[in-house]
């Protein structure tokens, strides 16, 4: 088995209103569900926005944190889920269902190593 994390990309902004994110956290709900009974969840969570995040970065033997974000874009990661699958196959089939949820990209990235 493999570790991958599935990265939510999301835009910068407003959540979407009560009506339609109560159906989105529905179906991610349903997905967790599914994802426990095949012992395939390990971990997921949102993220706060980007506005939240603080980078360390070192200056010659200075360490220096700044507020974030440490990127300026119109999308940010916001949200991380992390799985045990077989292959980046299954990997891909469960990034399809959030897909498909939540109508935003996600990005599938293995971890490094064996579990």
């Amino acid at each position: 088995m493999k570790l991958y994390a599935l990265n939510m990309i999301q835009p910068v902004g407003d959540p979407p209103p009560p009506e339609v994110l109560d159906k989105i956290m529905a179906e991610i709900a349903e997905i967790r569900h599914d994802l426990d009974r095949q012992e395939s969840w390990v971990f997921g969570r949102g993220f706060h926005g980007p506005e939240a995040s603080t980078v360390v970065r070192c200056r010659g033997d200075e360490v220096v944190a700044t507020d974030g974000p440490w990127t300026e874009g119109k999308e940010h990661i916001g949200g991380i889920t992390i799985i045990q699958v077989e292959d980046l196959d299954a990997a891909l089939k469960v990034a399809a269902r959030f897909c498909k949820a939540t109508g935003l990209p996600m990005e599938v990235r293995p971890f490094q190593g064996e579990v």
